[in-house]
């Protein structure tokens, strides 16, 4: 029988130390109120990977520290425009939106689509109403605005007029700005006692992206994918290059046709990727066999997973913190 297996990330960036202590505890946070979806207590019936990533993802688009729901990054027109798409690894089905406003929880419209059976992608108008149609609130303007976020947009026209090339803008905060930070996309890869395999990302873009840009996230194949026969993927990174990449099938075609394990296939694609189009990024991957997989040539990435009983999270090196799953103090060790 397949061990439950639950692995997420925070976003892949230049991420200031300011910010890592506000990284750690989102993470530490999604997983808890994650797990208890894939590993119910005793006689609360069978979990289900596909709960337990949209449960961590909802946690981490409600935390600031993070660029999914609140927090966003903003497009040129100071506005946020969300995306996420989640996958499940046995019948191939999925759901993805794009261009969202003034809602939260997009992974959640993500899933509402892909349980209408009709449509796979969706965006823009169509997303919204599909939103409003099943449950989501319509928030007041600007609502997921933070002053972050603001600031980082301010930043980013600072360096347009100072003729510097906006091709890698931020997706974080410089490090002398310590207030509501915009953060990076989150993702999460979870297989549960079935042996089934989901994923789910979501964002809020990068800073000072046109109105109507797309990024990886929703892309299936870029930004997520999972099946059962070779594993699921979540990335987060630079989206223009990950896309053009398609970084989450070519981890998976190395676990399919190298034999690969799920941290050799990342690392492997996430470095060819980098060393061919420049721009950075990571993914985290749990393979067919539930082996784990963290990579990214970024300066850090916020990841975290649980084992034994334990969180295990870091965000740059092979540095490795740990803490009991009940509340503890964490230690760490390399």
């Amino acid at each position: 029988m397949p061990r439950p297996v639950l692995l997420i990330h925070g976003g892949a960036g230049d991420i200031p130390h300011s910010r890592i202590a506000g990284k750690f505890k989102g993470i530490k946070e999604a997983l808890r109120c994650a797990w208890g979806s894939l590993v119910p207590a005793s006689g609360e019936g069978q979990g289900s990977a596909l709960d337990a990533v949209e449960a961590a993802v909802r946690s981490m688009e409600l935390d600031e520290n993070f660029n999914a729901g609140y927090g966003s990054c903003l497009n040129t027109d100071g506005q946020v425009e969300m995306e996420a798409s989640l996958m499940e690894g046995r019948d191939l089905r999925a759901g993805c939106v794009t261009l969202l406003r003034d809602v939260m929880h997009p992974i959640t419209v993500a899933r509402r689509l892909m349980e209408k059976r009709r449509h796979t992608f969706i965006g823009g108008e169509a997303a919204q109403e599909l939103a409003l149609a099943t449950g989501s609130e319509r928030l007041p303007a600007n609502a997921l605005v933070t002053e972050g976020a603001r600031y980082t947009l301010q930043q980013f026209q600072e360096q347009l007029a100072q003729g510097k090339d906006p091709f890698f803008a931020r997706t974080e905060l410089a490090a002398e700005q310590r207030t509501d930070p915009s953060g990076e996309t989150v993702g999460a890869v979870a297989m549960d006692l079935d042996g089934q395999i989901a994923v789910a990302t979501s964002t809020g873009g990068i800073t000072g992206k046109w109105p109507g840009r797309i990024g990886d996230t929703p892309i299936l194949g870029s930004g997520t994918y999972a099946d059962n026969a070779r594993g699921g993927v979540s990335t987060t990174g630079h989206g223009e290059t990950i896309m053009r990449y398609n970084l989450a099938q070519r981890i998976l075609a190395a676990i399919e046709h190298k034999g690969m394990s799920a941290q050799a296939a990342a690392d492997q694609e996430c470095r060819a990727m980098t060393q061919r189009l420049g721009g950075t990024g990571g993914a985290i991957v749990v393979g067919p066999a539930g082996d784990l997989g963290i990579s990214f040539t970024s300066q850090r990435m916020a990841w975290g997973y649980i084992q034994d009983e334990t969180i295990f999270y870091g965000i740059e090196g092979q540095a490795v913190h740990q803490e009991p799953l009940a509340l503890g103090t964490s230690t760490v060790h390399i």
